[in-house]
């Protein structure tokens, strides 16, 4: 699905689009925000104008990202209700202080934040321990085209990346890309799905994940040096947001999925 770019006065086009997205029909969209179907006619083709609150109800019943929800609201000719901050800034504190808690307390075991464009914000120190395991980490950066915003997705797949440590690419690489897909189409963010096809370009159409032996999670075999670690990971997101960085934030914690991994990541922890 193509994302739609949306200017003053495009908002039927938004509406449209984010329903076709969700793959509602206008008297689903019509029953989920409360409203007549007629109403949702009338307002795809023009001839009803929505207030705020109607794009707002609309957004919530069609599941719209904060992002997009701006958008759209602009789309209608209303400002923006969703601020977008900085990890730094003051209002954001407690998100701060409980992604920290987080990865702090997931220690002996790698824990990330990225952002909606799969961006590292915030690492452990096992992730960061992790990552140096693999050489030199500003060298590592250089070999995948740094452009300073340390992106995870760009470091698994390119050819100079991860991918010569990942023992099992050919069968995680398939899963890895549909995730990384599915997220683009969800969110119908035009960078997103930009970023999802520049990843593309680094990998074989052909490698397909194994169906021989469906496990009931995937896990990452990782080769660094004469350790060998398998691991699996857990995705968590803050609940109830109302900041566009809050909510498209994305804690990533690995785990490890056999008793080796276990003690070798506890002795690692001892040995600090």
């Amino acid at each position: 699905m193509t994302a739609v770019a949306l200017q003053a006065g495009e908002f039927t086009e938004g509406l449209r689009h984010w329903r076709r997205v969700r793959k509602m029909t206008q008297l689903e969209l019509a029953l989920a925000a409360e409203v007549s179907q007629r109403h949702i006619s009338w307002l795809e083709t023009g001839r009803s104008q929505p207030s705020r609150e109607m794009v707002l109800r609309l957004s919530e019943a069609m599941d719209v990202p904060l992002r997009e929800r701006n958008r759209i609201l602009n789309s209608a000719g209303y400002a923006s209700l969703y601020q977008e901050s900085r990890l730094d800034e003051p209002s954001m504190a407690v998100v701060t202080e409980a992604l920290t808690g987080i990865l702090d307390h997931h220690n002996p075991y790698p824990a990330i934040v990225l952002d909606r464009c799969w961006n590292i914000q915030m690492m452990n120190d096992a992730a960061g321990w992790l990552f140096s395991q693999a050489g030199d980490p500003a060298q590592m950066w250089d070999n995948v085209g740094d452009t300073g915003e340390r992106n995870m997705a760009l470091l698994t797949v390119h050819p100079n990346g991860l991918r010569h440590f990942i023992v099992n690419w050919d069968v995680v690489i398939g899963p890895f890309m549909q995730r990384l897909k599915r997220e683009a189409i969800d969110s119908a963010d035009s960078e997103l799905l930009e970023r999802y096809r520049q990843l593309e370009q680094y990998v074989d159409a052909s490698e397909q994940p194994s169906t021989e032996t469906l496990l009931p999670i995937l896990p990452l075999q990782l080769v660094l040096g004469e350790v060998r670690l398998s691991v699996c990971s857990v995705i968590s997101a803050f609940g109830t947001t109302q900041d566009i960085t809050a909510t498209e934030l994305r804690i990533e914690t690995f785990y490890p999925t056999d008793a080796a991994s276990k003690a070798f990541f506890s002795g690692v922890s001892k040995c600090e």
